[in-house]
């Protein structure tokens, strides 16, 4: 492959529903990289130079409803569908047939099922963090509203909306310091302190998340960056995702169960409750993931595995990115 490095380009491509920003770096191959909650494209500043060294044209969104792309007001038009859409909108817009999808958090949820509805477009798929779950099982709201006892999920908490907005507005930047140290392998709860996964009875998240630590992962400036976009957006845009789980149990009925066969690869973070609670889901993959290429558990790594053991992603990716068929 090439070794030729294109200059970072920040565009705005036309969507289904309305326009992407996305962060080009690099020439060859497309890989399409997918952010989750609460991040942007910036998520994946460490992964753009180093695919795009490694001879692929390295691409990173903003989300529909994130940063620089388009929020429509309508809480429905972020459902699965759409968000499936939007990255074949990105990959044609690129003037591509194909790219290699991978998503990271809601991005891994995002990508898994671009790779489902989609298999002509994306021809092979990268999980990071969280794992394949084949829709199926009872309906979602009626899955989280059973976990915790007396104390509530956060998934059901973000479903109201403007409940929790109004916890993370007013101060959007310690918010997201405390979600990510909540989350980091370096700066989350000691085992047996209150899981920052729940609210207690009349309080909010923030109420357990650490207070003082910032991960080694993020410095100032770099909170900064994230922090800045959702002072502008607001959260609505990011959370309207959690407010349409049952309208994608709805709308994906006819891939109840439904294996990814192209190419895949799983990376998650030993210390993730996204990978602990879904232990089953990994043991699944010889038959949800039947052509799955590698599988990484890492240790001593939290929730925001790209950005907390960088390098070590990196090369975890570009070992799979160069054994995929051309």
């Amino acid at each position: 492959m090439s070794r030729h490095v294109a200059e970072t380009a920040h565009r705005l491509i036309q969507s289904p529903g309305g326009r992407i920003h996305l962060v080009e770096q690099g020439t060859g191959p497309l890989v399409l990289l997918v952010h989750g909650f609460p991040e942007s494209w910036y998520s994946w500043r460490h992964q753009l130079p180093v695919l795009a060294a490694a001879g692929y044209r390295a691409v990173a969104i903003d989300v529909r409803g994130y940063g620089r792309s388009s929020k429509p007001a309508a809480t429905d038009a972020y459902r699965m569908l759409d968000l499936v859409e939007d990255n074949v909108a990105v990959v044609h817009a690129l003037g591509e047939e194909s790219a290699v999808v991978i998503g990271h958090d809601w991005g891994a949820t995002i990508a898994a099922n671009s790779a489902l509805l989609r298999p002509e477009v994306f021809r092979a798929v990268g999980l990071l963090s969280v794992p394949y779950t084949p829709r199926g099982g009872p309906r979602p709201s009626e899955l989280f509203a059973r976990m915790g006892g007396d104390e509530e999920f956060y998934v059901s908490y973000f479903q109201e909306p403007g409940r929790a907005e109004a916890e993370m507005e007013p101060d959007v930047r310690g918010w997201l310091a405390g979600f990510y140290a909540a989350l980091s392998a370096d700066t989350m709860p000691a085992t047996g302190a209150p899981d920052p996964h729940f609210v207690g009875k009349g309080g909010t998240l923030r109420d357990r998340f650490p207070v003082g630590r910032q991960p080694a992962w993020l410095s100032d400036e770099e909170l900064d960056v994230y922090a800045g976009e959702f002072e502008r957006t607001g959260m609505t845009g990011a959370l309207a995702r959690y407010r349409n789980m049952d309208r994608d149990w709805e709308d994906l009925a006819d891939f109840d169960g439904a294996p990814i066969t192209q190419p895949s690869l799983f990376i998650g973070g030993g210390l993730d409750a996204s990978t602990t609670w879904l232990a089953d889901a990994i043991k699944a993959y010889p038959v949800t993931l039947p052509s799955l290429v590698d599988s990484h558990l890492l240790d001593d790594c939290g929730h925001w595995i790209q950005q907390e053991r960088a390098a070590e992603v990196n090369r975890l990716l570009t070992d799979w990115l160069a054994a995929l068929p051309a």
